[in-house]
């Protein structure tokens, strides 16, 4: 492998926007597999798509495991069509669990906006009478 396609860690920080501690915390999850040499990790282009699709996967609510049992159906040998179906079975999933959740908020929403209103009106009434007496 040529030295043009490994990264170091700080230029997959850079790159991606994350931490070293947060590189190493993938590692330890064995979600990363750096080349090491010495104290020294190079990231590989695998290393850097895996990345990739990790933070996606953590920015859509996916939890570690599903995402690294995702990332192992990968070399099933089938040209990724189990980790498409299952990727897709949980993307599907999480989105519903997603759209729920918009709707429980934006429920709560309103009623906070009402409770706040009522809030308001009731403080009105109060600084009313007693400017009043």
């Amino acid at each position: 492998m040529s030295d043009d396609n490994l990264m170091t860690i700080r230029q997959m920080c850079d790159a991606y926007e994350a931490t070293p501690r947060t590189l190493r915390f993938y590692e330890a999850k064995e979600l990363l597999f750096p080349i090491r040499q010495g104290t020294k990790r190079l990231y590989t282009r695998r290393d850097r798509a895996r990345l990739k699709l990790i933070l996606r996967g953590k920015r859509f609510g996916f939890s570690l495991e599903e995402i690294r049992q995702l990332l192992d159906l990968y070399d099933l040998g089938d040209q990724q069509a189990t980790q498409l179906a299952k990727t897709y079975e949980l993307a599907t999933q999480r989105l519903s669990d997603m759209v729920n959740q918009r709707e429980e908020l934006d429920e709560a929403i309103e009623e906070l906006k009402q409770q706040l209103e009522w809030g308001e009106k009731r403080l009105a009434e109060l600084h009313a009478s007693s400017a009043a007496e």
